[in-house]
């Protein structure tokens, strides 16, 4: 029986899934070590591969193997049914995105954009061609344009890696530009949206790694032969690295339907210059007017010269652009329910400075908002700029605060005013929230002042899409501070038609277009049970190698899910409840005389090894998965909840009961 391509990939993906998931490798290395040691004897012989084969099939693990694929019978072809076609097998890698077929709707104007390979990533030039089955570090382009985002499958980094992607782009989208009708070459000229690549690289213990984030200008196809170009995209590397190439895909562009009569190059060139000069014109005032607003606020108060007032900010490739512009007012559509939903998101995507050669201190670099998106990790400014923007979407009174916190570290959080004066903090990093009450300086020595549970100690300046305020007031101390924004003794304001000109959506080329947030494309259920089953196996090995039996209890497994649960509701929305009833279920599981131990613990990842090894550095957790003693019985529960972005916050609970024996 012959497969086709697609399917014997596919066939080869679920079998390499399937045996890392039952850890081969080692079985295999156990077998060989044992069949080798019994053949040292003195009339010992070569051993053959039909030996060691034996050798498997005696152990029973071959017929391990074969127990645990159970193939489904296709009920009939999509068309037939109507429904996607089943999986041949049930392990499939649940991170790939089934692509679905579309129609190409004639009376629409498509831009058919594909990435036929890349080449001089030098990088990677030492690198070795990947054995079948290993894991190996990769590569995974992101296109966003106009509310449209794509990704490729990732594929092997090598000096020329084999991305071979093609991506369907619609020129007119949900209501951007006159969707009704046919978009013509002059209506297109005017779409000045580039499409945005990001390049993400994965390493074997799966931490990303931005490589390039570039910008096309997609608009050379309308005066192209039959609106088909093709050409090479030099990709750039990223903060310290963002005049060194990176390395060079080739792109070809393809308009679909094609024009009838194409624009000549010249006018392409010299729309593309008009929108250069007028964004480089409006940079120009705004900076000339930014210089005259500082030195102004420097003439208030000497003092002012040490504060932390943030107006320009560099982003992943080294341009400096207004910090406003890195707020937007961002709605989360059906995928996050309520601001704190949206804390708790923010809080889940990890943080990371940005990375710096040698030593000098700590590296400046905000991110746009599609790259933080694709790396799924970044820095506490990308933290709070995204939570900003979506707490301005939830219809909140949100700005960035810019100061210090213990140790005079700077850093970046959020403050929300409420209608009645209200202050609150929200840390982007935890999703803590701590209400802000200012000390009454002048107040009488023996009155009761508030003590401050947020960890912030100075606030220079706080910024939204439209306002840009600066701390003048004689402490930049937060618990000093009054967040009046109205007092222009406290506050000195920019002028907001000035920040308009260069941070309101569209007002230049120059401003990265805003990528909606994705859904998440794992599978909750499936991604906690392949946990739980790879964190048992880890459990019952690390026993072993102690001598220890290992017995599981099904049923106390699952009765700590509802504890997990509650810790998850209650990182959500503050609020704890269930506990009651967790309790009583662990006292009538656990009969009179035994004992009952529990650790859970929280994740941002999902490998089983880094986390099993994280959990063993506590001592309590140690205490459980090594416990000895009468009647042993070990159980563990593993809950993925999913939030957009394929962010997940993992709970694991080890537990365990015995007999308590004086």
């Amino acid at each position: 029986m012959s497969l086709p391509p697609e399917k014997a990939s596919e066939l080869k993906q679920i079998i390499h899934n399937h045996l890392l998931k039952m850890d081969i490798h080692g079985k295999i290395r156990e077998v060989l070590a044992e069949t080798v040691r019994d053949d040292q004897g003195p009339a010992r012989r070569s051993l053959s591969e039909a030996d060691f084969l034996r050798a498997l099939q005696r152990r029973g693990i071959i017929d391990d193997m074969m127990k645990d694929l159970h193939f489904t019978q296709e009920a009939g072809t999509e068309a037939e049914t109507g429904s996607p076609t089943k999986p041949a097998t049930h392990f499939v890698d649940k991170d790939i995105t089934h692509l679905k077929k579309t129609n190409i709707d004639p009376s629409r104007r498509c831009l058919y954009l594909q990435v036929l390979g890349g080449k001089a990533f030098l990088e990677h030039l030492q690198e070795p061609e990947p054995l079948p089955g290993q894991v190996c570090s990769t590569f995974t382009l992101y296109l966003h344009f106009r509310n449209q985002r794509f990704r490729s499958k990732p594929v092997p980094c090598a000096c020329e890696p084999d991305l071979k992607e093609g991506f369907l782009l619609e020129i007119h989208r949900d209501g951007i530009g006159e969707s009704g009708k046919m978009a013509d070459a002059t209506s297109m000229l005017s779409v000045c949206d580039p499409v945005h690549f990001v390049l993400i690289k994965t390493d074997t213990s799966s931490e990303t790694m931005l490589v390039s984030s570039y910008f096309l200008d997609w608009r050379t196809v309308l005066s192209s032969p039959s609106c088909k170009t093709c050409f090479a995209v030099e990709l750039m590397g990223v903060g310290s690295e963002s005049k060194v190439p990176a390395g060079v895909l080739t792109v070809s562009l393809e308009l679909y339907p094609p024009l009838p009569e194409i624009l000549s190059a010249d006018i392409i060139s010299t729309q593309q210059s008009l929108e250069r000069q007028r964004t480089a014109e409006k940079e120009r005032l705004f900076l000339v007017y930014a210089k005259q607003w500082w030195r102004e606020f420097l003439e208030i108060r000497p003092s002012h010269q040490t504060k932390l007032v943030k107006i320009f900010a560099q982003d992943e490739n080294g341009v400096n652009r207004p910090v406003c512009s890195y707020v937007r007012v961002l709605r989360a559509g059906r995928l996050l329910e309520s601001p704190r939903q949206a804390a708790r998101f923010v809080s889940l995507l990890a943080h990371e400075k940005a990375p710096v050669v040698g030593g000098g201190g700590k590296q400046e670099q905000w991110c746009t908002l599609m790259a933080f998106l694709c790396r799924g990790k970044g820095d506490c400014e990308d933290h709070a700029t995204l939570l900003c923007s979506l707490l301005l979407g939830f219809g909140l009174d949100a700005y960035v605060c810019v100061g210090t916190k213990a140790k005079g570290v700077p850093h970046a959080w959020v403050l929300t005013r409420g209608t009645d004066g209200s202050i609150t903090f929200w840390e982007s990093l935890t999703a803590h929230r701590y209400l802000h009450r200012p000390i009454d300086p002048d107040a009488p020595p023996l009155a009761p002042q508030p003590k401050p549970s947020y960890p912030y100690r100075t606030v220079g300046c706080v910024f939204n899409h439209q306002t840009f305020l600066a701390n003048c007031q004689p402490s930049d101390a937060v618990e000093l501070c009054v967040f009046d924004f109205q007092n222009q003794s406290r506050w000195k304001a920019m002028s907001e038609e000035a920040l308009k000109s260069v941070c309101a959506p569209g007002s230049t080329t120059s401003l990265p277009p805003l990528p909606p947030l994705c859904s998440s494309s794992l599978d909750p259920p499936a991604a906690s049970n392949q946990l739980e089953l790879e964190m048992r196996y880890l459990v019952s090995e690390h026993r072993k190698d102690l001598d220890l039996a290992t017995v599981w209890d099904d049923h106390l497994s699952y009765l700590l899910s509802s504890a997990l649960s509650a810790y998850e509701l209650e990182r959500c929305t503050g609020v704890s409840c269930g506990n009651e009833e967790f309790q009583d279920a662990v006292r009538r599981a656990v009969p009179d005389g035994h004992t009952f131990k529990g650790f859970p613990i929280h994740f941002l990842h999902r490998n089983a090894r880094r986390a099993f090894a994280t959990c063993l550095r506590s001592p309590f957790c140690e205490e459980i998965v090594c416990c000895r003693g009468d009647h042993v019985r070990l159980a563990v529960r593993v809950r993925v909840f999913v939030y957009p972005e394929n962010a997940c916050a993992v709970w694991i609970m080890f537990a365990c009961k015995y007999r308590s024996v004086l």
